[in-house]
């Protein structure tokens, strides 16, 4: 994992407790800004193996989720700025015992969670970079039992909240934040219109899985 920085670490809370939106995602970019971009490198390493377990396929559901985010959002990042070098995201399937430990060093929350995000590469440090050089945005890590349990309280199959969780993870290393009321309304329609591009209902919305729940 690249060093965290604690004013950084962001996570993400429970979909039924966030605000509702009123604002709009902004429109995917053209195909032009596209290709100038540099592609994601998108490593994932398994630290839990209960990960493995649930999510047969969880390689191929977690990597394009991120690569999805990434397209996105990646316009907001000022570390991506005149590169054509890769940009790597670091993505860790962990416990709660691992994420409790992170989140009482890095954010004085002694409580796992169920994801963090570590944006690595500043702005700053980026623009003393050469274009071709790999920007290392930085690392997300989730927690299997947390994440376990809130999607059977949200109804929801856990291949479907890792995703929204990942995607959430991208968009806070590219500069998105939900600290302010306007920041959150952004980041969650965003959020949303990315995991529709995935075929998953809208997270914030009321009952999403009510239709399909027993």
């Amino acid at each position: 994992m690249t060093t965290p920085t604690p004013p950084r670490a962001s996570h993400h809370a429970p979909a039924q407790r966030s605000r509702r939106r009123s604002a709009k995602a902004s429109p995917p970019p053209e195909p032009s800004q596209q290709r100038s971009r540099p592609r994601p490198r998108i490593s994932l390493r398994t630290a839990c193996r209960d990960w493995t377990s649930a999510l047969p396929d969880l390689r191929k559901l977690l990597p394009p989720a991120a690569r999805a985010a990434f397209a996105a959002g990646a316009a907001r990042c000022a570390a991506l700025s005149g590169a054509t070098g890769p940009a790597e995201i670091a993505i860790t399937l962990s416990d709660d015992a691992e994420v409790r430990d992170l989140n009482r060093d890095w954010r004085g929350k002694d409580k796992p969670t169920n994801v963090l995000s570590f944006p690595g590469l500043e702005g700053a440090m980026a623009a003393l970079l050469p274009p071709e050089a790999p920007r290392p945005l930085g690392d997300i890590i989730l927690a299997f039992e947390t994440c376990r349990v809130e999607a059977e309280e949200q109804g929801k199959p856990l291949a479907d909240h890792a995703r929204h969780l990942v995607v959430h993870g991208v968009l806070h290393l590219l500069g998105y934040d939900h600290e302010e009321d306007a920041e959150a309304e952004e980041m969650e329609a965003l959020e949303t219109m990315v995991l529709a591009g995935l075929g998953i209902p809208d997270p914030y919305g009321a009952d999403p899985y009510g239709e399909t729940r027993a």
